[in-house]
This record gives C-alpha cells, structure tokens and sequence, in this order.
C-alpha cells in the first residue's frame, strides 16, 4: 500500500513539473503580445508582404524619419524633383479651378473641375509627405512658385491668369480649357520623365496615375473646345 502511495505521488510530481514546464514555454513565447505561430509567419513572410517588417535599406531612405513610410523604399534625386515640381504645378491647377467659381458655365468644364480638385489637392498633401519622410524641402528654388513659375511646362504666366479671370460663360470655358491643356501637358511630361527616371515605386505608381488621368482630361477638353 504504502509503495502505491509513493508511485501515485511520483506520478502526480512529474505530470505537476510537465504542466509548469509547458506555461513556461508558452510564456515565453507570447511576451511581445504574438503567439509561438505568429512569430513564425512573421518571419517567413516575404519582404513584400504587409505582416513582414521594412527592410534596413527602405528606413534608411527616409533618413531616419517615422515619415518615410508614406514613401516607403529608395528614392533618387529625380523622384524629389518630381514632388518638388508637382506640389507647384498642381497648386496652380486648384487655383485655375477656383476661377471656375462663379464663372464656368458649360456642365462639362464645372465636371472636370470638379474632379480636378478632387485628384490633386490629396496628391500634393502626398507628395508633401513624402519629401518631409525624405528629409527634403518642399521648394528646390526651381522658380515655380504659384502663378509665376516658368521653370514647368505648362504652368501659366501671371497674365494668363489674369486673362482667365476676367472672363466669364462661354469665354471662360473656352479659356480654361486652352490654358488647362497646357497645363496637363507639362504635368504629363514631368510624370513620364518621373516614370523613366525615378527609383521610388510609391512616386512612380502616382506618376502612372498623372499621366492616365491627365491625358484623359486634355481629351475631354478637346472634345469640349471643339463643340464650343
């Protein structure tokens, strides 16, 4: 009986030591809040997935700034240009669409403007993010600033302003349209010179978008300024 008694308790220790072995191991693995399987999906995910952590080089490239996500990976001088060229150019377009206020009349031209400020005024604040991750000012001093900058193709003088906002109906929609071929033109060309000469994808991909959208509008403006 009493040899029972001994074996019993022998058993109930090691089950006892067995239990508390495998808390401690579970313990262990979830100190960082994740499971023993997340930890291992972590690490074999592959680097472009979103489970998996930013490489050294992609946090590197934005010169140390918790920015640089919104820009993730290497850049080069051209994407930097293009974002510091864009910001201008597309300001100058939310300000050409602001004149349509009060003045365009055709039900086209107030659709393209329309869409217009709803594309690029999230794409400057983009791209205004992206040069704050990168470590870079806003304005290179390219001479582009507002109405004034004839350092961009397509950007309006001052005058061609001041032209567009004196007129009003038909004369209006006539001069917007001229002025805003123009001016997607130049933002086409500096996004295909961005496709070709730039190494960040995020800025490439917007480039992408600059030229499809835009090329779209000069089309439809043409269409509009041949039944005007």
């Amino acid at each position: 009986m009493r040899s029972f008694t001994r074996r019993t308790a022998r058993k109930i220790a090691l089950v006892g030591a067995a239990t508390a072995t495998g808390l401690l191991l579970t313990a262990c693995g979830t100190d960082d809040g994740t499971s023993g399987t997340d930890h291992g999906a972590a690490s074999a995910a592959p680097s472009g997935s979103p489970s998996a952590a930013p490489s050294a080089s992609a946090s590197a490239s934005g010169s140390g700034s918790s920015d640089a996500s919104a820009a993730p990976g290497p850049f080069n001088d051209a994407d930097v240009m293009f974002a510091q060229m864009m910001i201008p150019h597309h300001e100058q377009a939310l300000e050409m669409a602001e004149l349509a206020e009060g003045r365009a009349e055709d039900p086209e031209i107030r659709k393209l403007v329309t869409a217009i400020e709803q594309a690029q005024d999230p794409e400057i604040q983009k791209m205004k993010a992206w040069l704050k991750g990168w470590g870079k000012p806003e304005s290179a001093g390219h001479g582009a600033g507002g109405a004034g900058g004839h350092g961009m193709a397509g950007m309006m003088s001052e005058q061609d302003m001041k032209d567009l906002a004196a007129v009003k109906g038909k004369a209006f929609d006539r001069t917007f349209a001229e002025l805003m071929i123009a001016h997607h033109d130049g933002a086409v060309d500096m996004a295909k010179d961005e496709q070709k000469n730039g190494e960040n994808p995020t800025a490439k991909a917007l480039a992408d978008d600059v030229v499809r959208t835009q090329s779209d509008e000069v089309a439809a403006l043409k269409r509009i300024l041949d039944r005007l």
